[in-house]
């Protein structure tokens, strides 16, 4: 009865989930729904920013491009759908380690470096999301500091700190 009563409620929230093939338990539609987040902050993701979206999504998630564009689909409607980051976070803390997480908020990174420039307002929500993963300061920026040298020192940051 209590498993019934979860479905009418899961239904009336996100009547469209059963719709598609990534459950809202499944910490790659969550991680990936941090992504698209990510890449969308500064409007219309860029088709440098979405290659690399789909190549970090193929990659780390060993996914066909079939199925990294399903994958992505589907993260961007939950996304959509979302208040805040915290579901999405705590699906991923619930299914990573810390090394697990730390690739995450690295893949954040990537799209974030992928135009060439970090705004203020990108630098914020990898600092949110680190932060609601359990990713120290320290590790943040390191991350960040890496995927910048790594880009080739060509990137114009906008952020303030770290």
């Amino acid at each position: 009865m209590l498993d019934g009563l979860r479905q009418f409620i899961a239904d009336i929230v996100a009547p469209h989930a059963g719709d598609r093939a990534f459950g809202d338990g499944d910490y790659r539609l969550a991680a990936t729904a941090l992504l698209v987040h990510v890449v969308s902050l500064d409007g219309q993701p860029t088709a440098t920013e979405q290659r690399k979206l789909h190549s970090l999504i193929e990659s780390h998630f060993g996914l066909d491009r079939g199925t990294a564009d399903r994958l992505i689909a589907d993260a961007t409607q939950v996304e959509g759908e979302a208040v805040d980051l915290y579901h999405f976070t705590s699906v991923i803390m619930r299914s990573l380690d810390e090394e697990g997480r730390k690739r995450i908020v690295q893949m954040m990174w990537e799209l974030v470096y992928a135009d060439g420039q970090v705004s203020e307002f990108e630098d914020n929500v990898v600092w949110r999301a680190s932060d609601l993963l359990g990713i120290a300061q320290r590790d943040r920026i390191d991350l960040k500091h890496a995927v910048a040298n790594r880009a080739g020192g060509q990137v114009k940051d906008g952020a303030v700190g770290g």
